[in-house]
């Protein structure tokens, strides 16, 4: 159970991640630099996410 708990708190931190990147994104004053940061951090969470899944 513990596990299915993380799986939901790590989809959570990517759905979240994934709208701050939207909204960076449509803001006139844009960061590239944070855009990129961003979504190497979804990607990440991505990987995390796809490992425990087939583990579990």
């Amino acid at each position: 159970m513990a596990i299915e708990a993380y799986i939901r708190e790590l989809s959570d931190k990517h759905a979240k991640l994934d709208l701050a990147i939207q909204n960076e994104m449509k803001s006139l004053a844009s960061d590239d630099i944070q855009i990129a940061t961003l979504k190497r951090q979804k990607l990440k969470l991505k990987e995390e996410l796809e490992t425990l899944r087939r583990r579990h």
